[in-house]
Parts: C-alpha cells; sequence; structure tokens
C-alpha cells in the first residue's frame, strides 16, 4: 500500500531483556526494522517528527512509565502511532490509554501473529501519514515557488519541478541564462526549499568586485595578511558554512583563484589569506553565468576542470521573448505589486500595449519588464503614455502609420512568434513546424509575407528539410 515494511522501523521500549528480545525477534519476522531501548528518556532521544514507523512500549517501565511516554510522544508528534502493552489486564488503565491517544493496548501474554498484525496496520497508518505531509508540503513549495517564478509557459512549469526537485539534494548547480532573466531568485529558492534552509544564503557577483578584492572577500584574510588587513576578517565561503553560496557571474572569477576554489569545493576546506590552517567548510555551491559554460572553457575565462565541479546540475533559465504570454501574466503582477506598494490605482493596458508586450524583444529580460511596468504604474495618473513610448524613451508620433489597427497588431505578433521559433530552434524548420502545430506550405508563406528567412535565425542546416 505505501511502500515496503522493511523500509520502516519500530522502537521498542521495554527495561526487561528478554521482552525486549522476543518482541524484536517477532517484529522483524513480519518484516520490519528495530531499535530497542529500555526507558522513556532513551525513547524520546530516538524519536522525531520524521519517524517513519511506529512505537511498541511496555506500560510498566522504570522511572517514567509507558503512558507518560505516550503523552510525550503525543506532544511531539499526535499522528505518531504507539502500541501499548500491559500484563496486568487493567481495564480503566486500556482506557486511559486510548483516551490519550494509544493506537491499541494488548495483553500479555499475546500471539505473537496478533502483535506483527497490530504492528503491521499501525506501521501502514504512519506510512499513510507522511505520504499526505508529503505531498502537502509539495503542494506548498510549488505554490511559493510560483510567487516567485512567475509564468504558465512549459518552460517555466519545468523549471520549477526542476527547482523543487534538485533543491533536495547537496549537488552544485550551475544556473544559465541572460542578464535579468532571474537567475538569483532561483539560487535563492534552491536554498529555501533545501535542506539548508536555515542555513545561510550568502551571495557574491565576481563581476561586480575589483579583481584585487575577490580573493579577501571570498576567502578572508587574518590580521597583518597584507597592507591594510588590521583585523581578521571572515570570507564569504566561511560565512556559508551549513548554508548555500551562490557565485554569480562565476566566469568573471580570476584564473589565478580558481584552482583555490576548485580545492575548496573538492576538499571542503578553505584557507584564509595569511592563515597557517585549513578551516572545515560545509557548502552547497550555486554559480550563476549569462555566458554559455562551454565558450566561457573555449574562451580561456573558466577552467573545465572547475566547470565539472560546478554544473553536476545545470539549470537553464529561459529569456523573456521564449515565454509566450508569460509576459502579460508578469507585467499584470507587477503592475498591481507596485501599485499597492505606491498606493494609487493599477493602470489596465491597451490592446496596443498588450501587442508590443508580446512582440518586443525585452533584451532586459524580466529585469526591464519589471522597471517598465513601474514607469507605467507611476506616469498613469499624471502623465499616461503608451508602453512602447515608456519603453523606447521615444515622444508618441502623430504620424497615422503609428496607430496601428487589429490586422496591423495580429501580423506584428505573428511575425514575432515565428522569428523567436526559429531563432529557438537555430532555423530548424522541422522543430518550428512541430512547434507551431503548421503545415510546411503554411509556414513558407507566413515567411515570406514576414520577410522571415532561416538564415536570420543564425546557424541554419542547409540539409535541414
Amino acid at each position: 500500500m505505501t511502500g515496503n515494511s522493511n523500509d520502516r522501523t519500530v522502537l521498542i521500549v521495554d527495561d526487561d531483556p528478554s521482552m525486549r528480545a522476543a518482541l524484536r525477534q517477532w517484529i522483524r519476522l513480519a518484516g520490519f526494522a528495530t531499535v530497542e531501548v529500555a526507558g522513556a528518556n532513551e525513547a524520546m532521544s530516538r524519536l522525531s517528527a520524521d519517524f517513519d514507523g511506529c512505537v511498541v512500549s511496555d506500560v510498566k517501565l522504570e522511572g517514567e512509565d509507558g503512558l507518560a511516554l505516550l503523552r510525550r510522544i503525543a506532544s511531539l508528534d499526535t499522528d505518531l502511532p504507539v502500541v501499548l502493552i500491559t500484563g496486568h489486564g487493567d481495564v480503566p488503565m486500556a482506557v486511559e490509554a486510548m483516551r490519550a491517544g494509544a493506537y491499541d493496548f494488548i495483553e500479555k501474554p499475546f500471539d505473537p501473529d496478533h502483535i506483527a498484525e497490530v504492528v503491521r496496520r499501525a506501521a501502514d497508518r504512519r506510512a499513510l501519514v507522511m505520504e499526505n505531509r508529503a505531498l502537502k508540503k509539495q503542494l506548498e513549495d510549488g505554490a511559493g515557488l510560483e510567487s516567485r517564478l512567475i509564468g504558465n509557459s512549459p518552460a517555466m512549469e519545468s523549471l520549477r519541478q526542476q527547482i523543487l526537485h534538485f533543491a533536495k539534494t547537496d549537488a552544485a548547480v550551475l544556473i544559465t541564462g541572460e542578464t535579468g532573466t532571474g537567475k538569483e531568485v532561483i539560487a535563492q529558492a534552491l536554498h529555501d526549499f533545501s535542506l539548508r534552509s536555515k542555513g545561510p544564503f550568502v551571495a557574491i557577483n565576481a563581476a561586480a568586485l575589483p579583481e584585487a578584492m575577490v580573493e579577501a572577500e571570498l576567502f578572508g584574510h587574518e590580521a597583518g595578511a597584507f597592507t591594510g588587513a588590521d583585523r581578521r576578517h571572515i570570507g564569504r565561503i566561511e560565512a556559508a558554512h551549513d548554508g548555500v553560496l551562490f557565485l554569480d557571474e562565476i566566469v568573471s572569477m580570476p584564473l589565478v583563484l580558481q584552482p583555490k576554489l576548485l580545492r575548496v569545493l573538492q576538499e571542503s576546506k578553505v584557507d584564509r589569506i595569511g592563515g597557517t590552517k585549513a578551516i572545515d567548510v560545509n557548502i552547497r555551491l550555486v554559480s550563476a553565468s549569462n555566458l554559455h559554460p562551454g565558450e566561457a572553457v573555449r574562451s580561456g575565462r573558466l577552467r573545465e576542470d572547475l566547470l565539472f565541479r560546478l554544473n553536476t546540475i545545470e539549470l537553464h533559465v529561459p529569456p523573456l521573448r521564449e515565454r509566450g504570454r508569460d509576459c502579460l501574466l508578469l507585467f499584470d503582477t507587477f503592475s498591481n505589486r507596485l501599485a499597492a506598494q505606491y498606493g494609487i490605482g493599477a493602470p489596465g493596458l491597451s490592446v496596443r500595449d498588450e501587442a508590443f508586450l508580446q512582440t518586443y524583444p525585452w533584451p532586459g529580460n524580466v529585469r526591464e519588464l519589471r522597471n517598465a511596468a513601474e514607469r507605467f504604474v507611476l506616469n498613469a495618473e499624471v502623465n499616461p503614455q503608451p508602453l512602447e513610448a515608456l519603453v523606447s524613451g521615444q515622444r508618441e508620433s502623430s504620424d497615422p502609420a503609428r496607430s496601428a489597427g487589429l490586422k496591423d497588431l495580429m501580423d506584428e505578433y505573428e511575425r514575432s512568434l515565428i522569428e523567436n521559433a526559429l531563432r529557438r530552434h537555430k532555423g530548424r524548420v522541422a522543430d518550428v513546424l512541430r512547434e507551431l502545430n503548421l503545415p510546411r506550405r503554411t509556414l513558407n508563406e507566413k515567411m515570406t509575407r514576414h520577410g522571415l528567412t532561416r538564415e536570420q535565425a543564425g546557424l541554419a542546416e542547409t540539409s535541414e528539410v
């Protein structure tokens, strides 16, 4: 039903060694793993809200009895099944135990098959509880991630699924994507939805620091290590201990420091500048680059052996122009958030504004879109302008040709869809046909009408049909 018995554990609590041995034998024969302890305190030290099985305890124990243990377990997790055993046939005690939340109450002497069946049912119940909790957390994580990474396009749905999956691991992640696509948001999500979420998230942009400062910022230094180092400085790597270190623009890291970073990743130790002893560090590394890592290696900006350590998992963030109608959803979300922030009304979009949103290439991606939304909101009440004018910085022309009708807007949108598909698939027409679900003849006609060619998309293969 919910997994193999061997995957679940039964905690046996009894101060009689011979009874513990008998229970161990019967319960293991039923297919469960066992842990045996003699008293309540030791039992509690073995339990947590993530315990995957059930507890079988004698009522009569040295020190705290089984009923006291039951109440302590209930305060830890009310859904953790506890089976109590007694040799006294005390009905009032059984009633009290059931009221206190005991899963079942068994009298000595008992049939081994009976206790095996009770344990099996208790463990199945626990497994169901754990499955429901995991599903609920998954749904909560998904909803939380949707509010950070907004979009309904297939690419964004896939990216969110990957983030939630890989967040549970400790593998190094390399995030690639154009400037403004939200790489740091993804790095933060990998931290927040991971087992390291209670640890620090430390970010450093290698391109934003002068080359002379990168080493000291990353690795730290001892007092007197160099001129001006009047006190010890803890580096970003050391500060990220038990958490996540995010290295943005990793290809901008000076080549001379890359072997030192590689050593940290290989040995989990960091050397401060001027230090005499390596310091143990436990970090998960997440890095980002707006340059393709293979290209960075070929151009000599990134060591290949370091790349192998960085990209155990590679996540690619698609540019906004490849995300279909996500730009409309993003713009609407930003507009409403910003209007609430500034305490003003959220302006609506005209048909022309919506068409511009979906046809403009957004070279600055989500960052540029958010900036446009902010200007649109702030100007709406005092100096309303079409979105295109705000983004381009040009005043609206009085030329009638600029007042495009519905047909012109639809043509522009169609052209944008085909052009983006050609670019995305490097001019491979067969892939474009599949994506747009068009016959070959129709695509050729539309490309001719809009003045589009495969060569404009770049890297078109002449043998492609």
